[in-house]
């Protein structure tokens, strides 16, 4: 096994989590230049949902392939390749000259960025060879996701205000700049001791699936769903679904390790965190139009009525970690589905007279879901599973968030706004009654069963 050395682990955490800030950022900071965007380049609805949807489509669909590439070629060679076609993709989405170049341009960041979500969590555990060590360097990692998506809309508002909407692409290329030249200077080189082989056609199936889901949900909204396009969108993802099925539980090393869906916990996580993800994606698109559109707000004051939301994310976060590592993930996820149930269910209510306190009071909400929801899932969704296979549940959980956020935009647009927000409470609900069937005795003893099929994986390879 390639064990990494390094003099500097904390500058190394510094640069992973300046990785990650920039990834998941892209994926909100966009949000609140929506409607320059629209205005500058005429673009429709629809439009809009691709420029968002782009972006969290590959990074859901390639996830995995992303780390177990980083396991085969080398953790530094792969983030360092990430860095530089997610800072091209960064430039050339600063100066597209219409919608569908800003698509495309969103889409070649995104293949960066499946290089560098999964794999810098890779480099930081390994950077910390020290169990305590290695769970408060992941602790802080894991923070900076939540923090990044929270403040995204805020500084995005800031950069459109003041140098408008290209602002929020461009300011991506020198931060990638030094993080390429400081991650060839600190950053150790490492591989996994066993590389999972890759499955393209597994790969093939998973982008048929979300790629034809997602393009149903947007374009339904102009075509309708009766239109043979979307019948025929649906009809592919049917395909693809029955491909999986049957194509991966052949494979010595699928893309999607279905025996793990046999744990009530596990299989659970991933449909909370879609849930989870899908409400506040869809929270994010209607509220930065509704702040600007409805209420007139300039974009660097609609970032800021977000404000709430980051500075809850900012301190729940941790102590939310610390809690599920004492006491468990169930509390923290009931508070989670709740907060995202009143908050849908509130926002119902919002109009273009209803006093700003109000609305901030109903960001809170969303503050209170964001920084509880993402420790206890991690923890739900690689509970019980053993080392052999914690990387691949905890990614497939990364893929899970992405593919929420993704569906959150898509179905924001299909609707009207009122249907959108009784959708969010409706998700807050599922989202609740899943940490109650999760988190109970028979959901552990599901876990302990699954766990059981991996445990030759664990052992080591004879040798000669």
């Amino acid at each position: 096994m390639n064990v990494p050395t390094t003099s500097r682990p904390r500058l190394v955490l510094a640069i992973c989590c300046a990785s990650i800030v920039v990834v998941v950022m892209d994926i909100s900071i966009v949000t609140v230049a929506l409607p320059s965007i629209r205005r500058d380049l005429g673009a429709s609805v629809s439009g809009l949902q691709w420029t968002v949807d782009a972006y969290t489509l590959v990074l859901a669909a390639f996830l995995v392939l992303g780390g177990s590439a980083a396991d085969r070629f080398g953790r530094k060679r792969v983030f360092q390749c990430g860095l530089a076609v997610f800072g091209l993709g960064s430039l050339l989405c600063s100066v597209a000259p219409g919608i569908g170049w800003l698509i495309a341009a969103r889409a070649l960041q995104a293949v960066g960025g499946t290089m560098l979500n999964p794999v810098a969590m890779a480099i930081v555990a390994t950077t910390f060879p020290v169990p305590a060590e290695r769970a408060r360097a992941i602790g802080v990692f894991g923070s900076m996701s939540g923090l990044a998506l929270a403040l995204g809309p805020i500084l995005g508002g800031a950069l459109v205000d003041g140098l408008g909407w290209r602002a929020v692409f461009w300011v991506n290329v020198p931060i990638i700049a030094a993080a390429l030249v400081a991650t060839a200077l600190f950053v150790p080189e490492s591989r996994a001791p066993r590389a999972r082989r890759f499955d393209p056609v597994g790969q093939g199936l998973v982008l048929l699936v979300l790629g034809s889901v997602v393009a149903a949900l947007i374009e339904s909204h102009r075509l309708g769903w009766t239109s043979p396009w979307i019948l025929g969108l649906l009809a592919l993802a049917g395909l693809g679904v029955l491909g999986i099925l049957a194509y991966e539980p052949r494979r010595a090393d699928p893309l999607l390790e279905l025996r793990l869906f046999r744990s009530v916990s596990f299989s659970a996580a991933i449909v909370m965190a879609l849930f989870a993800l899908c409400g506040f994606g869809a929270f994010l698109f209607v509220t930065t139009q509704y702040l600007q559109d409805v209420r007139g707000m300039t974009p660097l004051t609609a970032g800021l009525c977000l404000l709430p939301v980051g500075v809850l994310v900012l301190v729940l976060s941790p102590r939310t970690g610390r809690f599920v590592g004492t006491r468990g993930p169930r509390w923290p996820l009931v508070v989670a589905g709740v907060a995202l149930a009143a908050g849908g269910a509130v926002s119902a209510f919002l109009g273009p007279a209803t006093p700003l306190p109000a609305v901030l009071a109903t960001f809170l909400l969303f503050g209170v879901f964001l920084g509880a929801v993402n420790p206890p899932i991690t923890n739900t969704a690689v509970s019980g599973m053993p080392g052999s296979m914690a990387g691949v549940a905890a990614s497939l959980a990364s893929a899970g968030r992405q593919t929420g956020t993704t569906l959150g935009v898509a179905l924001a647009g299909t609707g009207n706004t009122h249907g959108v927000w009784w959708l969010v409470a409706g998700l807050g609900a599922g989202l609740l009654a899943l940490a109650l069937l999760s988190t109970g005795r028979r959901a552990a003893a599901t876990a302990d069963r699954a766990a059981a099929l991996f445990d030759e994986l664990s052992l080591p390879r004879p040798t000669g």
